[in-house]
């Protein structure tokens, strides 16, 4: 590979970075258009690194490429919602799972800080704080790849938190729940530790999809 070719690949990896961040934190809106020319002019590039960059984001389903009308912003779809905390459910089983014989009081103790943080955070910061608690528990697990899926479900997922957070009184019970999955991470209760992880993820699926699919 040439040196231009390197240098272009990183820049559209770093424009794919940009408009993904855009999309997940609702900057960009679902359904809107994204029109070569107003981003090639919005990131300062040329329109190859564009086209690399939306065709990478519509493999991960966040963008759509429409033929003869170009690309649009995913939008919200209940049933990718559903297929997102299915995916997330079997993950993060398996990763707290892996991760509870290796678990310290100090990863257990970051977790709990984290979940501070989370109740008085605002909307914008949940989705990262909430992706943290998380992954602060699996770290010990020691599956890269894994953590890595799971990193990216969450950032998925965060489209749906912001679209419904603030319609739904959903704070108080996910603090719950990650309080009691703390809790059972300190008293070294692996089952109830697993339940509560899977109860927690397929909990919060159907109160997310149930309200889009009745907005």
């Amino acid at each position: 590979m040439s040196e231009a070719q390197t240098k272009r690949g990183d820049r559209a990896q770093h424009i794919h970075f940009l408009i993904r961040d855009a999309i997940i934190t609702g900057k960009l809106a679902p359904g809107s258009a994204l029109r070569q020319e107003e981003l090639a002019k919005t990131y300062a590039s040329s329109r190859m690194p564009i086209r690399e960059a939306l065709r990478s984001l519509s493999a991960e389903g966040l963008v759509q490429l429409i033929p003869n009308r170009g690309a649009i912003v995913a939008p919200i779809d209940p049933n990718e919602l559903r297929e997102n905390f299915e995916m997330r459910e079997a993950a993060e089983t398996l990763a707290i799972r892996l991760a509870l014989p290796h678990l310290s009081n100090a990863h257990i103790d970051r977790a709990a800080e984290i979940q501070d943080q989370i109740e008085s955070c605002k909307i914008e910061d949940f989705g990262r704080l909430n992706k943290a608690f998380h992954l602060s528990l699996y770290e010990p697990s020691n599956r890269p790849r894994l953590l890595a899926h799971i990193g990216s479900l969450h950032d998925i997922a965060e489209r749906y938190h912001r679209f419904t957070l603030q319609q739904l009184d959903y704070f108080d019970r996910s603090s719950a729940d990650h309080r009691a999955i703390v809790d059972a991470c300190y008293k070294r209760d692996a089952e109830r530790a697993i339940s509560l992880t899977s109860s927690h993820i397929v909990d919060a699926g159907k109160t997310l999809e149930s309200y889009l699919r009745n907005v």
